[in-house]
């Protein structure tokens, strides 16, 4: 910040310690977007030597060998040497040269909420950019307008919950349109908020005539929310209300004594816990531990027509997915994303979800760190579970070809492919089981699976 005392429209002092800043909250906002950054040069520099080894190992395939070479001729003669028979530079400016984008001004839609952690950290730490892409992110009130703006093409990609592209691909709730899922955005980092006012009731056999709220109806919240309540012996079209409320209007309709409870993304959870209006029941990572719930994707059309530029925002969202599965950056992410461009919450609140250790507004402090988690990938046994729950509750009739859908949709080659391209580790099944509160789902027996419950929707 430049100083001009004669300027009546600048002030004569900054608000923060180095001068630069209108204030100290913009200041620690700064300095965590710079040290991620740093971060994200060394975990790239890794990569870069991570090739480097891998060419060494190509031409010295007996660890042995290399050494006595090494130690024969010196480790600055041997790279010479090395660099005159393998030019190290040219090969890994070659793995890293990326086809130009075909469309470089973006717009992607989300929803503020910590399930988009990574779509929304790649904005101010600069990944789009490094891609080659200018992208606007842009706050949406609600899955609705997210659903239509990606049919209507107003946006080029978007925060999905994960269950959508599956719906919208199939004309469930909306006219059939061709979408994918690109990567997986969060897996936990949901929870079952209560009224304080239900201190004493946390047998869920006793919420017979609750209210609940989940954001929308193809979403994880509201198929976790069923299967939760049906174990424990309720129809939850027949015993509790369920109703879709936004996920901002969650806590204060909470407050107003409009819902008993909701199933829903943080930070609104823990929002409720802060405005002292509730408390976490479950989380539900403690129903299924490492369950998805939102993702990332974007229209066949527009992959289609941008391969480029799809890749691109790949590999931008998969380095902060990175990112953010790192402990050590939780608390800095939570200070990048909580101010008003984005989650506009408390970093308090913020900083309680994504480190796991936080008030549960019963009178204690809980530490689970991986209350939340941002694997990316989008296995495919995933999508045959939602397609089940679709099915079971009647968002779907007749039959279903799971396998079919899930490869569809969900698009794990390329996951796993752009994963390697940036040094991640990727897993090599696509259909592993689950379990989900002491059952196990066999993805290759998902008719048999969903004959098993006692309550579903009948026709």
């Amino acid at each position: 910040m430049s100083y001009d005392p004669f300027n009546p429209d600048r002030p004569l002092t900054s608000g923060c310690a180095c001068g630069r800043h209108a204030d100290p909250a913009s200041h620690d906002n700064a300095l965590a977007v710079a040290t991620l950054k740093a971060r994200a040069l060394d975990d790239e520099a890794g990569i870069n030597a991570f090739v480097e080894a891998a060419m060494v190992k190509a031409l010295f395939p007996q660890d042995s060998v290399r050494r006595r070479f090494i130690r024969a001729v010196g480790a600055g003669t041997a790279l010479s040497v090395i660099q005159s028979v393998l030019p190290m530079g040219s090969i890994m400016a070659m793995a890293q040269e990326k086809a130009a984008p075909e469309k470089k001004n973006l717009k992607i839609g989300f929803i503020p909420i910590t399930c988009a952690t990574p779509l929304i950290m790649a904005h101010p730490l600069g990944f789009y950019k490094q891609q080659g892409l200018e992208v606007e992110v842009i706050k949406t009130a609600g899955w609705a307008l997210i659903r239509d703006k990606m049919i209507n093409k107003e946006y080029d990609a978007t925060h999905f919950l994960s269950p959508m592209p599956l719906a919208i691909s199939m004309g469930a709730g909306s006219n059939p349109t061709p979408m994918k899922v690109a990567t997986i955005q969060n897996t936990n980092g949901q929870a079952i908020t209560l009224s304080l006012k239900h201190k004493d009731k946390r047998d869920p056999s006793t919420w017979k005539g609750f209210k609940f709220a989940v954001p929308f109806e193809y979403s994880m919240h509201n198929f976790l929310l069923r299967y939760y309540v049906a174990e424990h012996g309720l129809d939850p079209d027949r015993d509790i209300q369920i109703r879709v409320v936004p996920p901002a209007e969650m806590v204060a309709n909470l407050r107003a004594g409009n819902i008993d409870g909701f199933l829903g993304p943080d930070p609104f959870n823990q929002r409720a816990v802060y405005d002292e209006v509730g408390f976490i029941h479950v989380l539900t990572k403690d129903l299924w531990d490492g369950h998805p719930c939102c993702a990332f994707g974007t229209s066949e059309a527009f992959i289609q027509q941008n391969p480029n530029t799809f890749a691109a925002l790949f590999r931008a969202v998969l380095t902060a997915s990175a990112m953010a599965r790192d402990a050590k950056n939780r608390e800095l992410i939570a200070k990048v994303i909580s101010p008003q461009a984005y989650l506009n919450q408390p970093e308090t609140v913020v900083a309680q979800v994504l480190t796991g250790r936080f008030a549960d507004g019963l009178g204690k402090i809980q530490t689970v760190p991986d209350r939340a988690d941002f694997n990316p990938v989008p296995l495919q046994s995933m999508a045959v579970w939602i397609l089940t729950q679709m099915k079971r509750w009647g968002y779907v009739k007749g039959d279903v070809q799971y396998r079919q859908l899930a490869e569809r949709v969900f698009l794990l080659a390329d996951a796993k492919k752009h994963m390697k391209e940036l040094g991640q580790s990727a897993p090599d099944a696509a259909y592993p089981p689950f379990t989900i509160m002491g059952k196990t789902f066999d993805p290759s027996r998902p008719d048999a699976y969903l004959d098993g419950f006692a309550i579903r929707k009948t026709a």
